[in-house]
């Protein structure tokens, strides 16, 4: 294992890694590596990258420290090997061929450190017609058919914000493959390039529906299915106060508990009978109509109907579970969410808010052996 002075602590405290800055999916994907107790390195860039937010509130860069690098002056990529060369994994955000023209690519820093864990993040992957194009998470995710199944029939496909793309078939899958990696290379000695694609991490994800679409469990359409709002006791539903609560009765007992507290009757045969499912779905709505989204919680409350309130995001940390669990945390006057998962012997926290870009410059030169990072430790007096 590398040694490092680690500012935290966590299951991976003792691991180094330099993240080159991006937006997007990298930046959740380190940060999620820093929660779990990684010494991360953010290599910013002068000026920042493009459609970031106020360095104070980008919470994705909690947990790190940050250097500002300029990769196009003369002694930048040198900087930045100089990083790679002390750390465990490197994390960039590139389109295809980018870090190689600047000098930093797979090549130049597995020269320094064949150990290191090379990790990419794209949208399209490092190959294939479109890995240079640019592009978005709802632009990556349309062709994988994940984008096409979310939404009613009658309406355009439902956008999940970047949640499905970007983070879940992005950020968790290259921090899956960062980690695996890692794990051959403490094994052998030998690193490697983890190409983490946004397209293929996305069509991953629906891999079980894959299943059911070639055993005929699935119709390849939007709101016709079990599990995409097309069943009845599997969906949303407005109520008196136009606010929403989450049905999702699928198994028998479940269903006949949930038609007994909503206050509706005889319609246990409807749930495997499709032809009832309309006239099933016309009337659960009208009961939740009937009542308040905070009448209806207090309903179902301490049940196992399977239904809860749809809270808004400033709502959410106010949840009497989610409170109780300390799922969302303060920290620096921001609430957010707190690090996911937890361990039982190596526990995780906020440690630090988010990094200013060059702040920690001086003492990551230091804690890491890198003097061409600092001009006052290049020359020390």
């Amino acid at each position: 294992m590398t040694t490092a002075r680690t500012p935290g602590h966590g299951p991976l405290s003792g691991v180094r890694v330099v993240e080159l800055a991006g937006i997007g999916p990298g930046p959740f994907a380190a940060m999620l590596l820093a929660d779990l107790g990684a010494d991360v390195v953010r290599v910013d860039r002068p000026g920042g990258p493009g459609l970031a937010i106020d360095p104070a509130y980008d919470v994705t860069n909690r947990n790190k420290r940050s250097v500002v690098v300029d990769l196009k002056a003369p002694d930048g990529p040198e900087q930045v090997l100089g990083l790679a060369a002390r750390a465990d994994i490197l994390v960039e955000g590139y389109r295809p061929g980018v870090a190689e023209r600047l000098g930093v690519g797979p090549g130049p820093c597995h020269a320094r450190n064949p150990r290191l864990v090379y990790g990419r993040m794209t949208g399209w992957g490092q190959d294939g017609p479109l890995a240079q194009r640019a592009g978005h998470d709802i632009a990556y995710i349309a062709p994988t058919g994940t984008l096409g199944m979310i939404g009613r029939p009658d309406e355009p496909p439902a956008v999940p914000a970047n949640l499905l793309g970007d983070y879940a078939g992005g950020s968790l899958y290259l921090v899956v493959g960062v980690l695996a990696a890692l794990h051959h290379a403490r094994a052998s000695g030998t690193g490697q390039v983890v190409d983490a694609a946004i397209v293929d991490g996305t069509a991953h994800l629906s891999t079980m529906i894959h299943g059911m679409l070639a055993a005929g469990g699935w119709q390849d359409r939007r709101g016709a299915n079990l599990l995409d709002g097309g069943c009845p006791y599997y969906g949303t539903y407005e109520t008196a106060d136009g606010r929403y609560m989450a049905v999702g009765a699928l198994e028998p007992q479940f269903y006949t508990e949930f038609l007994t507290l909503l206050g509706v009757g005889d319609q246990d045969a409807a749930r495997k009978d499709v032809t009832r499912w309309g006239e099933l779905r016309e009337e659960v709505a009208a009961r939740f109509k009937s009542r308040t989204r905070d009448e209806w919680t207090a309903v179902f409350d301490g049940t196992d109907a399977c239904v809860a309130p749809v809270l808004s995001l400033r709502e959410a940390p106010h949840h009497p579970h989610l409170a109780a669990r300390a799922t969302f945390t303060d920290h620096g006057g921001i609430t957010q969410p707190a690090p996911a998962p937890r361990f039982s012997a190596t526990p995780t926290s906020v440690r630090t808010g988010p990094a200013r870009p060059g702040a920690d410059t001086a003492d990551v030169a230091r804690d890491w052996d890198v003097p061409g990072l600092y001009p006052a430790l290049r020359n020390p007096q």
